[in-house]
């Protein structure tokens, strides 16, 4: 280890990501990429990362988890999707999450508009700025619609496909 500017030596690749780990979970992809540098040597980075994972450090299934539990409150399953396939992770891994998402879209969509809004919408403006909202955060339109009509808004073409 060589000393820094600050005195300290400098952490080890397994020191790295540890710390990176001991602040939220990290997929091995994650950690790959964010631990890659022109002086950190390949073979290092790999057994470090093997040796962590073997230990337990590492896990796709507490990345999908911890994933879910911080943001399923306020997206979509898409959007959620979208994040895991970012870090990385196999299908597998997001495939039973994704399900159980799928089955509480239509819920966590009304209570993320009811929040926003929290009325319904009076003209066909304030429908499509309701209905894209609620799109950017990754439901899918078919449950946009549902939460729409069920606040008296009239299902039409304006929610996108």
């Amino acid at each position: 280890m060589t000393p820094v500017a600050s005195g300290r030596p400098a952490l080890s690749v397994k020191g790295r990501a540890l710390r990176l780990l001991s602040q939220r979970e990290h997929s091995r992809p994650e950690l790959e990429r964010k631990l890659a540098s022109p002086d950190t040597d390949a073979d290092e980075l790999a057994r470090a990362l093997d040796e962590l994972q073997a230990k337990g450090f590492i896990s796709e299934a507490r990345v999908v988890e911890s994933v879910v539990h911080r943001r399923a409150a306020k997206l979509g399953t898409a959007r959620v999707q979208q994040e895991l396939q970012a870090k990385g992770l196999s299908p597998e891994a997001m495939g039973e999450a994704l399900e159980r998402l799928r089955g509480t879209e239509l819920e966590r969509a009304r209570e993320v508009w009811r929040k926003k809004f929290g009325e319904a919408a009076v003209d066909a403006h304030e429908r499509a700025k309701h209905a894209r909202f609620l799109l950017s955060r990754g439901f899918a339109s078919e449950v946009v619609r549902r939460v729409l009509s069920a606040q008296g808004v009239e299902p039409n073409d304006e929610v996108g496909e």
